[in-house]
């Protein structure tokens, strides 16, 4: 296993886990990348893809010295893939497997359910980023714009964290779902994203606010939809984009 407190900024893809070493996920990854930055310079924040924005990038996995800021334009900000540093004899805290060591693999009656609940957290990220995107032209401050901006870089970076946990552990599904993680748009007619929360416009702050304040608490319906996941979709209405 490979040292997680070690992070290789050498390669295209800054990781903890081991990619130099792992072919098989790193070229998945690698494969990922182009149409994830595509997808950025035309779904991130519009009007300020050319311009340096100042952002925090982390370069730890640890409490002290953890990140750096300086200047970057958000289609050259480094994401990668930075996990927690394992713990020797870490258990299950919880729920019917309480006390088994956790899991370095994906056991095969819980695989649909986990792989589907990666499907839908991921499927956030990148539609809060939709969400804002026009919002950093209507800024109230600068400290507010610099914050939006980092939002929406670290909803990236979990969405890359989704993207690896897909790819790693689910093969060619796995990277079918990673893929459609991009094709989906949200409010989009034809390829809507799949919580309707995220589906909903925000062409101001006063909406943004409305959304983070009362809309944003989608874990609980994460979790009950599993069982159903007819309960997720969602139609856009006519006209939406």
């Amino acid at each position: 296993m490979p040292d997680s407190t070690i992070i290789d900024y050498d390669g295209l893809i800054p990781n903890n886990v081991g990619l130099a070493e792992d072919l098989r996920v790193r070229k998945a990854m690698e494969t990922w990348h182009p149409g994830y930055i595509d997808w950025w310079k035309s779904m991130g924040p519009e009007g300020f893809q050319d311009y340096p924005v100042f952002l925090r990038t982390a370069v730890g996995v640890g409490s002290d010295g953890w990140a750096k800021y300086g200047f970057v334009k958000m289609p050259d900000y480094r994401w990668g893939i930075l996990l927690a540093p394992a713990v020797e004899g870490r258990t299950i805290p919880f729920g019917a497997h309480k006390g088994e060591p956790v899991w370095q693999e994906v056991p095969g009656e819980y695989r649909a359910m986990l792989r589907r609940l990666l499907v839908i957290q991921g499927d956030t990220e990148p539609a809060s980023v939709e969400q804002q995107r026009h919002l950093g032209t209507t800024a109230p401050s600068l400290y507010d714009m610099r914050n939006l901006f980092q939002v929406n870089v670290e909803e990236g970076r979990h969405l890359w964290a989704m993207v690896y946990l897909l790819q790693k552990y689910f093969g060619r599904d796995g990277r079918e779902e990673a893929d459609d993680l991009l094709r989906r748009r949200s409010g989009h007619q034809d390829t809507p994203r799949m919580l309707g929360a995220f589906n909903e416009r925000t062409p101001d702050w006063l909406s943004f606010f409305m959304f983070t304040f009362f809309t944003d608490r989608d874990g609980k319906m994460q979790l009950g939809a599993l069982p159903n996941p007819g309960s997720i979709r969602y139609r856009a209405p006519a006209g939406s984009c």
